[in-house]
């Protein structure tokens, strides 16, 4: 069978390993593709030139590479881009139907983290302003100039951002974006079942114009990921919370873990429920439930049963469906033991008493399904006596929301840390605990899903913080320009 082979990238050098994985399909097994690996070795000998890397990058200027991260955007969404060794290229729909045999995700999933991906690219100037707050791109360019009439130099943390990427969301690859017009180089460890994604988005940057110096792209083992999170300066890397737990207090170590993401009802809103149900069941189930920005808690001062129920006769109907259905909602699991693990962990914690799926009645079936070949998990929703509940503040990679009610004046104290919250309240006191909670990262006033993203404000960490840093700085008589402070 002539697989295509995706090698890996030395610096855009490519280079292909005599260890090579098969990349499968997530329903019949079949190999779809063969990937070159490398070793912890290789990966930290490249590292000692990741200066060079940055020294190629940064010929460029910032509004150079954002000029060339829009044209990127353009070439990743729409074009035939190169895809490995020989004359072999991949189309669009290809990399569609690749990576939902791959994956799990259905077409429709893929094409809406495309379109993602493409408004991050092309909207990189938009993005950059807010995550510098209105820096002049030239500051970036020569290390030094005025921001706010006030005097700042600039450097940068590192020489390389350094990516331990997961395989779960496409849509997770536009957080490092900003690096490349930042005139930082990426070095690469992508997911094992996701290596298209990445790739796809350095073949577009590099026809769009980019140093190929800017990528370093290394499948590798976890020896290899710890190397990569080691040896650059600043990386990121997703996982559960065990690697959240193992980087904690790291400030060289960005990382993206559960969400732990909530809906709460504001005292003044709560009897009006019903008016927010199709929010709360969007927020839930949108991509598959897979994003760390989706609703797993729903917290509510009174009526959690009936929430419950109302949301469990929503979305416990909810079946696999074809990949090509425009329709589909639920994601298939690329490795089975995985779905195996969730479904019996909420079937074992389900046993501890104070809570009861309220989607099971409305299921007609099991949570965990056979489908055209795929294991498949439908929603569950979780009705919990008390926050103390071991399936309480749960996150699982499937649609998954757990309902509690708690006392309002108790609220902030017991739902536990949030990436995001949507507080549908207009209480201006409740607001003011809200705005003063360290436990929240992002947080929406009002009706907003939770997974409605603004791109100019970071929703978990700032990628301009996580790589630069500000000093003072000052030019005696003839070294330098007298910039004007106000």
């Amino acid at each position: 069978m002539d697989l295509p082979h995706i090698p890996c990238l030395r610096w855009g050098v490519p280079y292909v390993s005599l260890n090579q994985n098969d990349i499968i399909d997530y329903r019949d097994r079949r190999p779809l593709a063969r990937v070159s690996q490398v070793n912890a070795g290789v990966v930290r000998r490249d590292l000692r030139q990741a200066a060079r890397a940055r020294a190629a990058l940064g010929k460029k200027t910032v509004a150079e590479l954002i000029e060339i991260s829009s044209r990127a955007g353009e070439f990743f969404l729409r074009e035939d881009l190169p895809l490995g060794e020989g004359d072999r290229r991949q189309t669009a729909e290809d990399y569609v139907k690749t990576l939902s045999a791959t994956s799990g995700l259905p077409h429709v999933m893929v094409r809406r983290n495309m379109e993602k991906i493409h408004y991050a690219l092309t909207q990189m100037e938009v993005i950059l302003t807010g995550l510098t707050r209105k820096l002049d791109f030239g500051i970036v360019d020569r290390g030094y100039g005025e921001q706010h009439g006030t005097r700042i130099g600039l450097f940068p943390m590192t020489d390389a951002l350094g990516l331990v990427m997961p395989s779960n969301s496409p849509a997770v690859n536009s957080l490092w974006l900003p690096a490349i017009a930042l005139k930082i180089p990426v070095v690469i460890k992508p997911g094992r079942e996701e290596p298209w994604t990445p790739y796809r988005l350095i073949q577009a940057f590099l026809a769009a114009g980019c140093p190929a110096e800017a990528f370093g792209f290394y499948p590798t083992d976890h020896e290899g990921a710890d190397a990569v999170l080691e040896r650059c300066g600043r990386a990121l890397v997703f996982g559960g919370q065990e690697t959240v737990d193992r980087h904690a207090g790291n400030p060289g170590i960005q990382v993206h873990g559960p969400g732990y993401s909530k809906i709460i009802l504001g005292e003044d809103e709560a009897d009006n429920w019903q008016d927010y149900l199709e929010l709360m069941a969007a927020s839930a189930v949108e991509n598959g439930g897979r994003s760390c920005i989706n609703a797993s808690a729903i917290v509510t001062p009174r009526h959690g049963q009936q929430i419950a129920e109302a949301l469990g006769r929503l979305l416990g109907p909810i079946k696999p469906a074809p990949v090509n259905d425009e329709e589909a909602k639920l994601s298939g699991f690329a490795n089975p033991a995985m779905a195996e693990y969730i479904d019996r962990t909420i079937e074992e914690e389900l046993k501890t008493p104070g809570a009861r799926d309220c989607a099971a009645p409305f299921r007609n079936g099991d949570r965990q399904e056979r489908f055209d070949g795929g294991n498949y998990l439908r929603p569950s929703v979780i009705y919990c006596e008390s926050t103390d509940h071991p399936l309480y503040n749960r996150e699982f990679l499937c649609p998954y929301v757990s309902v509690v009610e708690v006392p309002p004046a108790e609220t902030l104290a017991r739902i536990g840390y949030s990436l995001v919250v949507t507080a549908i309240t207009k209480d201006q006191d409740f607001i003011a605990r809200l705005l003063d909670s360290p436990e929240i990262a992002r947080l929406n006033l009002g009706p907003i899903p939770t997974m409605k993203v603004s791109w100019d404000q970071p929703h978990e960490g700032n990628m301009f913080e996580l790589l630069y840093r500000r000093r003072s700085i000052e030019f005696a008589d003839g070294l330098g320009p007298r910039l004007a402070v106000a």
